[in-house]
């Protein structure tokens, strides 16, 4: 099962539908958390918004997570372990008051933690091949803090 989710804050109406379209065309069981919207998805199970457990839950039997670029998203996606394709949301589109997902999303690129989608055609060509980025896919991180991290903040505050 694949996952989508585009957070809390904001409706994202351009990831769903694309994806929508996409399970469509390929059959592929996917449920999805789209947000307050009036959107209704033809194909995709859905629900506007989950519980904590519930998203857990979908989180966690997921092969794979399609998600805006938010930052909770893509550290949970890496804390489990789970495979992560984003696609920021697009200021010039009305989806987000800036670009900053395009610099999250950039950043996790170079450091090979996610795939990405800059658009719709890219999206699905992704998803296409979702099998091998769930082959490909093995990223995590420590959510433990380094001692020397530790270390730099205690000396900070001893200041």
């Amino acid at each position: 099962m694949i996952f989508v989710t585009v957070g809390e804050q904001l409706p994202f109406d351009r990831l769903i539908r694309t994806v929508d379209k996409w399970a469509a065309d390929s059959g592929q069981e996917v449920f999805a958390q789209i947000g307050d919207t009036d959107l209704i998805p033809n194909t995709l199970k859905y629900k506007k918004f989950l519980e904590p457990v519930e998203f857990q839950e979908k989180f966690n039997s997921a092969e794979l997570i399609v998600a805006h670029a938010g930052m909770g998203t893509i550290i949970t996606a890496l804390e489990f372990g789970k495979p992560i394709l984003v696609m920021p949301r697009q200021a010039a589109l009305g989806e987000h008051r800036n670009d900053h997902q395009f610099a999250t999303t950039n950043e996790f690129v170079k450091l090979n933690y996610i795939s990405a989608a800059l658009d719709e055609a890219e999206l699905i060509s992704k998803l296409n091949n979702h099998v091998e980025l769930v082959r490909c896919s093995n990223k995590t991180i420590n959510m433990t803090p380094s001692s020397r991290l530790i270390q730099a903040i205690q000396d900070f505050i001893k200041k």
